[in-house]
């Protein structure tokens, strides 16, 4: 005990969730060691968590919601480390990217920019990279989001992966990102994950025209129950919503949207060609 640190809570998100880890620990008589066998994670890493020298990861918060038996409570270790980081997330988003990663469908529709899901490392970094320019994030948010956005894209790995159906406006490969080198790698990215068997891509070309039934980007998950969640944003605010009517609407001008966007072997020829 010589060498405790003492925690404040209330001095930042990072050291209330460390002291939460050590008081949950302790409550149970366990020492850093007995939560490692737990957790599966070094006693090192829950030592940093707890005093604030490291910051818990999502796996992390998921793996001491498994420990301590509080997964399906309101009061989880991964909903405290989302609230974390909604410093650099749109409202709304870290509770949709709860549903993302138990989706058993994920239907995304994007404009202007590769969806999140399918961004690589190096695209990602440019667009976190430029938003520290405009001085809307700080650099260790930009961090924070690029580690998120990867966390994110775990799950589509998964021993059990949901289908995902993608359709991108045209101007997602046309607009450049990065400079070339950067463009090239991440459109041979969405080739590669155009041939897996639990993904459909497609292209919604300009020539589509007024027959594009959105003007803001889209997403919709259909749950392991069949439950539907569609999650939309505008530049400065995000919106969730659960199975109404109108997330529905939603679905069924998606179906339209399919219908209308070029086929996915059409659209993997003009990535190729872009």
């Amino acid at each position: 005990m010589v060498n405790r640190k003492e925690l404040d809570p209330e001095s930042s998100p990072r050291a209330a969730f460390g002291a939460r880890l050590r008081s949950s620990r302790e409550a149970r008589g366990w020492k850093q060691e007995d939560l490692s066998l737990h957790m599966g994670i070094s006693s090192g890493h829950i030592s940093g968590v707890e005093t604030t020298r490291k910051m818990p990861s999502l796996r992390f918060a998921k793996a001491a919601d498994m420990a301590f038996g509080v997964t399906d409570t309101a009061a989880t270790f991964e909903r405290q480390w989302r609230e974390m980081h909604q410093g650099s997330l749109l409202e709304g988003f870290p509770e949709y990217v709860g549903y993302e990663g138990r989706a058993v469908e994920i239907r995304l529709y994007e404009i202007g920019i590769i969806p999140g899901l399918l961004q690589t490392p190096e695209y990602a970094r440019v667009l976190a990279d430029s938003a520290i320019r405009r001085g809307s994030i700080t650099p260790e948010q930009a961090s924070e989001r690029v580690k998120f956005l990867a966390e994110r894209q775990a799950a589509l790995t998964r021993p059990r992966p949901p289908m995902l159906l993608v359709v991108m406006d045209e101007s997602c490969i046309r607009r450049p990102i990065g400079g070339p080198e950067v463009m090239r790698a991440q459109l041979d990215r969405l080739v590669e994950v155009a041939a897996l068997p639990n993904t459909m891509l497609q292209i919604a070309p300009f020539e589509m025209g007024e027959l594009r039934p959105f003007d803001l980007p889209v997403n919709l998950l259909t749950l392991p129950d069949r439950s539907l969640i569609a999650y939309a944003e505008s530049q400065a605010q995000g919106h969730l919503e659960r199975e109404t009517t109108s997330v529905l609407h939603m679905l069924t001008a998606y179906h339209q949207l399919q219908a209308e966007a070029v086929s996915q072997a059409a659209s993997v020829d003009m990535i190729n060609e872009a």
